[in-house]
């Protein structure tokens, strides 16, 4: 099953996405696609929905982030041997933990913003994880029975924010639209493998990234079970777990963006995005 929310920024809608491709709506059904529609009863109710009964979204609506109401969007850095190295830095011995901003989060095919100031504008698709029940100090063996889904993740960066201006990441990785998701979140029963996914990025056509999720260092309930040593994993909350190759920073000589390019990518199964790069 394929969630989506769709319409304006700020009125999104809940709905599927059928066997067609069509949008249907589901605001009947549900309030809206966040943590109280992710457990396992509530999305095994909408999985017994006949979708053709359901109202058909007319045109091309504007989608929004396929998850609402996020209250923490965890990333995970280095994740990939190969996009660590391309960074200069070393594979970590545990996973690279930061926080996004909430407020960076936007649709799969909204704006991207090129901060006040930025001069290194980059890059970063992801597999995203959308946890479905509560997960505190869950073991690995557990872990994915707290994971409603998956959905696509452009992981947004400013380097010279990130990495230049003093303290954490989070400061590099937080302008609005730098967290994109979607353009839908598919259930966990569509993806048995979530380490066999073709991940890639183009900008203007140029494709930059061209990678397999397969080589993830630390995959996905791994991280779900790490995480939850640390912190309270909530329904809806979003996991970026990190990105392959072929981000500005790590290419020879470096791109980063600029206004007026188109950033397009995409994961086996999990969609497309595709975002024109504007000044902030």
């Amino acid at each position: 099953m394929k969630l989506l929310r769709h319409g304006p920024a700020g009125q999104e809608k809940p709905g599927l996405l059928d066997a067609t491709g069509a949008i249907r709506d589901l605001s009947g059904f549900v309030a809206d696609i966040n943590g109280a529609s992710l457990a396992p009863d509530a999305l095994a109710w909408l999985a017994a929905l006949d979708p053709a009964t359901l109202p058909l979204v007319p045109g091309r609506p504007r989608l929004g982030a396929c998850v609402g109401a996020v209250r923490k969007f965890v990333c995970i850095g280095l994740n990939y041997a190969d996009h660590a190295a391309e960074t200069g830095k070393s594979v970590p011995s545990e996973p690279v933990i930061f926080l996004k901003a909430t407020t960076a989060i936007c649709g799969p095919d909204d704006p991207y913003e090129i901060p006040r100031g930025s001069t290194k504008t980059d890059w970063e698709v992801e597999l995203g994880i959308v946890i479905g029940t509560r997960a505190k100090y869950v073991s690995e063996a557990q872990a994915l029975d707290h994971v409603a889904g998956y959905c696509l993740v452009n992981d947004g960066s400013e380097r010279a924010f990130q990495s230049e201006r003093q303290g954490q990441w989070t400061k590099g990785k937080s302008h609005d639209s730098f967290g994109p998701i979607g353009p839908w979140m598919v259930t966990r029963d569509e993806i048995p493998d979530p380490h066999e996914l073709g991940i890639w990025c183009e900008v203007d056509g140029h494709r930059y990234q061209d990678g397999n999720t397969r080589t993830m260092v630390f995959q996905v309930a791994y991280l779900v079970s790490y995480l939850s040593q640390f912190m309270t994993l909530e329904p809806g909350d979003i996991i970026a777990t990190g990105t392959p190759p072929g981000v500005g920073l790590g290419l020879r000589p470096q791109v980063f963006l600029k206004a007026g390019q188109t950033v397009r990518l995409g994961i086996d199964g999990l969609g497309v995005q595709e975002h024109v790069t504007v000044q902030a």
